[in-house]
């Protein structure tokens, strides 16, 4: 007979994005050859604005501070979870991807911020972080680490998309899964909104459709030569600041919906390229940037494909289910990295773990 297995995980999860500290209590259960999972308690905890300032410029901080940030910020996560799970019984561990700072992978180096040696002296509880470095440390980009969760909790569709700081996709290429990150996108559009509108960012993308797509800006923006690599790659904020930002720079004065317009419709372009060239026919969106309609709009409409949106609950909080679920892996000894998706030398089982 069959071992049917059982987890109860809380997934921590915090975006380039800056959107706050997502917590998800979800319970997995394996049995018929296959993992099941529930969301049963879900929370965005907003960050305040001196938090959020401190994360956006960690990269700026002498060792001693930033040694510090990653101590405190592990406190933070460490108390928001005693918060969130008041009540529940019977957890077995927290799975904490933390917040990335660094991450260039060529050089060897990648870091997330938040200390599961602190998670766990808050909570009690069996913390595992650091999922990452292992894959680095064998050659591999670290990530992307969501398409193992793909491959295993989302198998209905032929590829997944999350649109965050950056889009990423994930999707079977015969027995191999393959996943690398498309293009940025809320990493961009929010602080050009926060910048021109003094708002966090751009509400189902009303103020991108009220603009004018600028033909000389989406032609550079669509000739990066990231576009022309091929996987396994990704992005990062590095990325942005010495590849994109140079680029906007030259249009400053234009309206900054005219900006938004064309970010859009290169965001688009950019995504729809990838579904079309693998002929992907059923693909799942998810992650913030799923809200904004205008974006969703010119995606729809420039691909056959079937675009599926899923429940607030899975967009919202897909990632945080899925680092959950790389910490069941991480506890049961199999892969939660796969080498094809990173290019490591081997798949692996990354993360550290605090008791």
């Amino acid at each position: 007979m069959e071992e049917v297995k059982k987890y109860k995980v809380v997934g921590v999860m915090s975006g380039t994005s800056l959107d706050g500290l997502d917590l998800a209590l979800c319970s997995f259960t394996y049995i018929k050859s296959r993992w099941c999972f529930t969301i049963d308690r879900c929370s965005t905890i907003a960050y305040n604005n001196d938090l959020k300032q401190s994360l956006a410029t960690a990269q700026n901080l002498s060792a001693y501070d930033f040694v510090k940030l990653h101590r405190e910020y592990g406190v933070y996560i460490g108390q928001e979870i005693v918060e969130f799970i008041e009540g529940e019984e019977n957890i077995d561990l927290i799975a904490s991807h933390g917040h990335t700072i660094f991450h260039e992978p060529k050089n060897n180096v990648t870091f997330q911020i938040g200390c599961g040696v602190q998670i766990s002296a808050q909570t009690g509880l069996k913390v595992v972080s650091d999922f990452r470095t292992l894959d680095i440390a064998l050659g591999g980009q670290g990530a992307p680490l969501v398409p193992i969760g793909d491959q295993l909790l989302f198998n209905d569709y032929d590829g997944c998309i999350n649109l965050g700081g950056f889009a990423n996709i994930s999707y079977q290429q015969g027995e191999s899964r393959v996943a690398y990150d498309i293009c940025p996108v809320n990493i961009i559009t929010n602080d050009i909104v926060k910048d021109a509108f003094d708002l966090p960012y751009d509400d189902k993308g009303k103020m991108g459709k009220r603009g004018t797509v600028i033909k000389p800006l989406l032609s550079e923006l669509n000739n990066l030569e990231f576009y022309s690599l091929k996987a396994p790659k990704s992005l990062a904020r590095e990325w942005v600041e010495d590849c994109v930002q140079p680029i906007l720079s030259k249009y400053e004065t234009n309206l900054a919906e005219d900006i938004l317009a064309t970010l859009y419709m290169h965001y688009a372009v950019q995504i729809v390229n990838v579904i079309d060239d693998n002929k992907l026919k059923n693909v799942l969106f998810t992650g913030g940037g799923t809200f904004n309609n205008y974006l969703m709009e010119l995606i729809s409409g420039l691909t056959a494909a079937n675009v599926n949106i899923p429940s607030k609950e899975t967009i919202d909080f897909k990632e945080a289910l899925i680092f959950a679920f790389l910490g069941v892996l991480q506890q049961e000894g199999e892969v939660n990295c796969l080498k094809s998706v990173t290019g490591a030398r081997k798949d692996n089982c990354g993360g550290s773990v605090t008791n």
